[in-house]
């Protein structure tokens, strides 16, 4: 960590104020705060009132036992959340997607949402934005081991077979969150957002932005002296130094303990790959 504290010991800090002058400015805050967790339930209100179109039950899934329906992944639930991971055919583990691969791994237990009718699965797209697919089942095999060296246990599908289906007209290769309902044997879209709109998957972003540097992120309204050198979901080395990388290089940042802890990232015959092309981090 020496390096990253060094980097950081010269970045700027808040200015002191004693106890009563910094509690009034929190005060301050929290009304802000308070507005805008009102209005988020006020936009979650109106998300329920939403209405709902039919898509086709029987669109086709690879799962791990071989093809399956998009009715299948309910599990018997209600509702489904599904993830449409953009994953890269022909890439090794370093190549994928840090994106898909941070907000994949921000999701753990599932017993919460079983509780209220809700199955969470991964849907992988077999693309991203800059070339299209390759074969099917490769894809989804070499898929199925980057799941397993990271750890993942969510419910994991190709929608390679139905993509143009599933996604009804949105660009292929762009992270989805999508949300289904069904009605006996009939499947409805609900819901769907994509970009920082999959966030609601997160929690690391959302404790970093309680923190003083937040992000530490370009885009970002800081002020003057704020550290603001993290430009993707990479960096080229893990613990202690945690290194940002600059661009394409590195890995991204949750495989380095999976690394450490001596899980093998090997996918096995991906096939053949292609340049590395920028990421899409928001």
């Amino acid at each position: 960590m020496a390096a990253r504290g060094a980097a950081l010991a010269g970045a700027g800090l808040p200015r002191p104020a004693d106890r009563a002058a910094y509690e009034h400015e929190i005060e301050v805050l929290r009304q802000r705060e308070k507005a805008h967790t009102r209005e988020a339930d006020a936009i979650a209100a109106a998300r329920r009132r939403l209405p709902m179109v039919e898509v086709d039950g029987g669109s086709e899934l690879l799962g791990p036992d071989g093809p399956v329906t998009l009715l299948d992944a309910f599990e018997g639930r209600r509702q489904l959340l599904a993830y449409y991971f953009m994953w890269w055919p022909g890439h090794p583990a370093a190549d994928q997607c840090e994106g898909c691969t941070f907000f994949t791994n921000q999701v753990s237990d599932l017993s919460a949402l079983h509780t209220r009718d809700i199955t969470f699965a991964v849907l992988l797209q077999g693309r991203n934005v800059t070339y299209g697919p390759q074969d099917a089942h490769r894809s989804y095999d070499a898929s199925r081991r980057y799941r397993d060296f990271m750890g993942w246990t969510m419910p994991w599908y190709s929608a390679q077979p139905s993509l143009e289906t599933l996604l009804g007209g949105r660009e292929p290769g762009m992270f989805y969150l999508v949300g289904y309902v069904r009605d006996g044997d009939r499947v409805f879209e609900t819901y769907w957002t994509s970009r920082r709109g999959v966030q609601a998957m997160d929690h690391s972003y959302a404790l970093m932005d309680l923190t003083v540097w937040g992000r530490q992120e370009s885009w970002e309204d800081s002020p003057a002296g704020w550290p603001q050198g993290c430009v993707s979901g990479r960096t080229t080395a893990g613990a202690p130094e945690w290194t940002p990388a600059p661009d394409w290089s590195g890995r991204p940042i949750s495989q380095w303990p999976r690394l450490a802890a001596g899980h093998d990232d090997d996918l096995g015959p991906v096939g053949p790959g292609h340049p590395p092309v920028a990421p899409h981090c928001h």
